[in-house]
């Protein structure tokens, strides 16, 4: 016998009976802490798109969120609380995203389709079921405006800062705004919601400066636009395309420009073509490519080499690991980071359990400074965000890189939106909202 051991029958029959029940407690004890390392659970529903034209960027921005939701339950949880996620798949479909939406109703913490279209779909039901659907640098460019939009965020970089960031960033190019009276910008885009929000701010700036722009729409997929570069660069002339694509789009220009002969530095693409998986698919013919982007790309980042170690070389990663680091992998760890400090803030202020109406709260007591960045790792790699009632998000500056064939290298400092001209814009859209949902309230 160990000499560690009670020796029970020498103590009596009461006390053999304590000594075995401490025996018992004692051998429990490492399971029983296993079991009560959390508080409880955060169940979070994921709207995914895994498959379709549309992929191959989002299940970057998915897994990576999946990958630090595991992170952080390694390290505890979420104040303790450990999030469990459940995927819907959408196929980047509207309708398919709102049966998932209606599959969850009631489990959701924040909506994040990571698709502009369904953001508009779900806006009444979001509202009406008091839950904060957000789209970094996406959704409706004037839910920056919190007030208004109480229930939707586009957290960074809202679309018409977007737009007029590249607008600006195509100035410095020709040497000052100045220098943009006469020019002609194409515009070939989606033929959707996401599509055509910058419509009034390429309005407003070509009055100012004097530019001419015009639209080239394209139908979803847009895998098919021979005919709108063939009518831009020869027929139209253009100085500068501006792109608005989303997914493997964003590959079919560089099979098109070399055969109208356009200059591939002119084109210059949306930050939702700014990632590896954009251009990979065209080879060679996409170096030289020139997009935006609201975040820095690669692994050197504490937060990512955490990643790396206690994720993926544990084998718990969600994805490849050669995909961690990339723009969409970074892109989708921006993201937990927001979703997890609205989870942390709720949880601080309301406690469990948590429901939209904590998160939207949680959600605007944001406040992602130098400070908290470099508490998580994440310095460097992402904007400071700080959010309030009235502020929502999204007025926020874009960098433009260019890809060399096998890295994204950033070749211009921070470019800020015309501010004034956006503020401008996001207040008249909500108050024409307002005026709009007050009319028909009383019909």
């Amino acid at each position: 016998m160990n000499q560690l051991e009670p020796r029970l029958e020498a103590v009596g029959p009461s006390r053999a009976w304590l000594a075995a029940a401490l025996l018992a407690v004692s051998a429990a004890a490492p399971l029983a802490a296993i079991a009560q390392q959390y508080k409880g659970e955060i169940v979070f529903p994921m709207m995914v798109t895994r498959t379709g034209p549309f992929a191959t960027a989002a299940t970057g921005v998915s897994s990576a969120q999946q990958d630090y939701f595991t992170l952080l339950n390694m390290k505890g949880g979420v104040e303790g609380f450990k999030i469990v996620w459940e995927e819907c798949e959408f196929e980047y479909k509207v309708p398919r995203a709102l049966e998932c939406y209606e599959r969850h109703r009631g489990k959701w913490k924040i909506v994040y389709p990571n698709s502009t279209p369904v953001i508009f779909a779900l806006a009444d039901r979001v509202t009406k079921d008091e839950v904060l659907a957000i789209n970094l640098a996406g959704g409706r460019a004037d839910s920056t405006d919190g007030q208004t939009f109480p229930y939707l965020a586009p957290v960074v970089a809202n679309f018409w800062a977007q737009a007029t960031s590249t607008i600006r960033y195509i100035a410095q190019l020709e040497g000052g705004e100045g220098k943009l009276k006469g020019k002609k910008i194409a515009y070939i885009h989606l033929d959707n919601d996401y599509g055509r929000q910058p419509f009034p701010m390429f309005d407003q700036l070509a009055k100012q400066y004097g530019f001419e722009w015009k639209s080239w729409p394209l139908s979803w997929p847009a895998l098919e636009q021979s005919a709108a570069w063939v009518e831009m660069a020869r027929r139209y002339r253009a100085d500068y395309v501006i792109g608005w694509l989303y997914g493997q789009s964003c590959a079919v220009p560089f099979t098109e420009i070399p055969k109208v002969g356009f200059p591939v530095e002119k084109y210059i693409g949306s930050l939702w073509c700014g990632t590896e998986d954009d251009v990979v698919a065209a080879g060679t013919r996409a170096n030289g490519a020139i997009t935006a982007n609201y975040h820095s790309v690669g692994r050197n980042y504490p937060v990512i080499q955490e990643l790396l170690e206690k994720v993926h070389k544990t084998g718990k990663g969600n994805l490849e690991t050669e995909r961690v680091g990339s723009s969409s992998y970074n892109r989708g760890i921006i993201t937990a980071i927001v979703i997890t400090e609205a989870m942390r803030n709720a949880i601080k202020t309301y406690g469990a359990p948590l429901d939209g109406k904590k998160m939207r709260d949680g959600y605007r007591m944001i406040k992602l400074d130098a400070a908290r960045l470099k508490e998580l790792g994440a310095t460097g790699m992402m904007p400071e965000l700080v959010f309030s009632e009235k502020y929502h998000g999204g007025m926020d500056a874009q960098v433009f890189q260019k890809w060399d064939g096998k890295q994204w290298t950033k070749i211009s400092d921070w470019v800020r939106p015309y501010d004034d001209v956006v503020q401008a814009q996001i207040a008249e859209s909500a108050r024409t909202f307002r005026e709009q949902t007050k009319a028909a309230a009383t019909k």
